[in-house]
């Protein structure tokens, strides 16, 4: 049985995936921000564990984590969450960048950190749920953008470090999807949001258990998927 950390299993692609793994009976360590996030994902996912700290303030993960018990064993850190908040350059607050770089790069990056020996041990898998603005970034996305662009250098250079460790790294880029944060950005937009247009989360989580199921004899690095409409 495998054990997956996963952030993010809360809604859309994360919860998707989460379903999956708890499904066929591998074991989960859901993250939450708090404790009743926490209560709440427990009673979804009947013998998944918790893993309490916030994303937003990175600098207090590892004091949160010395207070909860960590998995002994890590076959895969998946990190789903994401925030975001558009605007153009010259209305984006200090306080909107640092929100979206901590939750979006610098929280993946430090769980990262404590997770890579167990991942080391297991010769486990880390998996980057990035997005199309990891690629590319258009007008009023700039924060967004940025933070996924880093979370692309984060993923490239882990792949080197960890190689020689056994430790597979995949960025996954989808492209929009039905979920809580597309109906937040078609109304930061000032759209109509129609989920049908977009791609089903169930979609994104059968590419990223592909990646993850992969035998050892091939590893995928960059995963781009797009809306099929």
């Amino acid at each position: 049985m495998a054990t997956h950390v996963i952030t993010g299993a809360g809604s859309g692609i994360g919860a998707a995936v989460a379903r999956r793994l708890h499904a066929r009976g591998d074991e989960l360590v859901l993250h939450a921000r708090d404790a009743g996030r926490a209560k709440e994902l427990a009673a979804e996912f009947p013998g998944a564990k918790t893993l309490v700290g916030d994303l937003a303030d990175p600098d207090r993960l590892s004091w949160a984590f010395s207070h909860q018990t960590l998995p002994d064993r890590v076959d895969s850190l998946m990190h789903i969450a994401g925030v975001i908040d558009l605007g153009p350059v010259g209305e984006l607050t200090p306080k909107t960048w640092r929100h979206q770089l901590n939750v979006n790069l610098i929280a993946p990056a430090e769980l990262t950190r404590h997770f890579l020996p167990q991942l080391r041990a297991a010769q486990g898998h880390v998996i980057f749920v990035n997005s199309g603005s990891g690629l590319n970034a258009g007008r009023e996305w700039s924060a967004y953008a940025a933070s996924k662009h880093g979370l692309k250098a984060l993923a490239d250079s882990l792949r080197h470090e960890e190689h020689v460790n056994g430790v597979r790294v995949t960025s996954v880029y989808p492209g929009r999807t039905a979920s809580p944060m597309q109906a937040k950005v078609h109304q930061q937009e000032g759209k109509e949001y129609d989920p049908s247009k977009w791609i089903d989360p169930e979609s994104v989580a059968t590419t990223i258990l592909m990646a993850l199921d992969l035998p050892r004899d091939a590893e995928v690095h960059d995963l781009t998927v797009r809306p099929g409409r």
